[in-house]
């Protein structure tokens, strides 16, 4: 590779990297950027290029680009820890009591609360499984056990999820968990 004076240069096997003064045969004679004139071999530098320059050789394959991208520094990603507790955690929380649901039930009988807590449970399963959400807990409370049975007979419409009593530590009994299983064919 033949160099010229003003070319931006990096060295091969160091962290140097800076302006060709003079090009003397096979010996040049770079300013660091830091100031320092040094005399190096032509086979132990590579030529820097524009954006321009450095995105055609990406088109084209140019092996130049490849080492470039080797000397640049590896800066790994940041990864968030998460607790092996909290990985396990329901993504989704819907609490199905009625005063969550409607601001009055003054001219609502029992088959009317139900039915919203019902119709909620429905809607949020649906949005759920649209969104791919995995996890959802649905909060029915203990009760007479009424709106457990029929989220069960709910639930069994579907054959991509499974329900099972969500932690009893957060929860108490009063709650469902469903997993929804992504790709069912």
């Amino acid at each position: 590779m033949s160099f010229k004076k003003g070319d931006t240069i990096s060295v091969l096997d160091e962290d140097i990297s800076g302006t060709v003064l003079k090009a003397e045969g096979s010996t040049i004679s770079v300013e660091t950027e830091d100031g320092f004139v040094l005399n190096f071999e032509s086979h132990e530098l590579i030529k820097i290029k524009s954006e321009k320059e450095l995105e055609s050789d990406l088109l084209f394959n140019n092996p130049t680009s490849h080492v470039i991208s080797e000397k640049e520094e590896y800066k790994p990603r940041k990864s968030v820890r998460v607790k092996p507790k909290e990985r396990f955690e329901p993504t989704m929380e819907v609490d199905l009591h009625i005063h969550n649901l409607t601001k009055s039930t003054r001219n609502m009988g029992n088959y009317d609360m139900l039915t919203l807590q019902l119709d909620t449970a429905k809607h949020k399963l649906e949005f759920a499984m649209k969104n791919r959400i995995q996890k959802v807990v649905f909060i029915h409370g203990v009760g007479e056990g009424v709106l457990k049975m029929e989220l069960e007979y709910l639930f069994n419409h579907y054959d991509n999820l499974k329900y099972y009593d969500a932690n009893y530590q957060k929860y108490g009994v009063g709650a469902t968990e469903v997993y929804i299983f992504q790709n069912v064919k």
